[in-house]
């Protein structure tokens, strides 16, 4: 079974704990499961927890769940490029998959409720590469 762990924005919980759910049900689904579950503030923070999960060895893949509204000013923006940007790094780093289940940015609240599927689809890719890789 494919054990996959999974770092969870705490920012816009009402939407990310319904990611969180859908991504959990496709992972059984799917014959594998989410084992860990780690919670960060935001988007921005995520990749530290990436890499302790990915050095802890336990988990075949990690999946981010995150929204990321927009805001007033371009911060959103900043957010998703450098979170993304150093996901990436980490899955090349650790030759493991590190899947991107956040919507955003430049979206509104009602959007972002709208995109709770790329929970399961964050699941899908991190299946999909951990048969394809091994």
């Amino acid at each position: 079974m494919i054990k996959i762990g999974a770092v969870v924005a705490e920012f816009n919980f009402d939407i990310t704990s319904m990611m969180l759910e859908l991504a959990k049900e496709h992972a059984k689904f799917l014959d594998a499961e989410i084992t860990e579950v780690f919670p960060v503030p935001g988007v921005y923070d995520m990749p530290i927890a990436i890499k302790k999960l990915l050095d802890e060895g336990k988990v075949d893949a990690v999946i981010t769940l995150g929204a990321v509204i927009e805001g007033d000013t371009q911060h959103d923006e900043i957010v998703v490029q450098h979170a993304a940007r150093k996901i990436t790094d980490l899955s090349l780093e650790y030759n493991k998959p590190v899947t991107l289940g956040i919507s955003g940015p430049g979206m509104t609240r009602l959007e972002a409720h709208k995109r709770v599927e790329y929970g399961k689809r964050a699941v899908e890719a991190a299946v999909k590469l951990v048969k394809r890789l091994n």
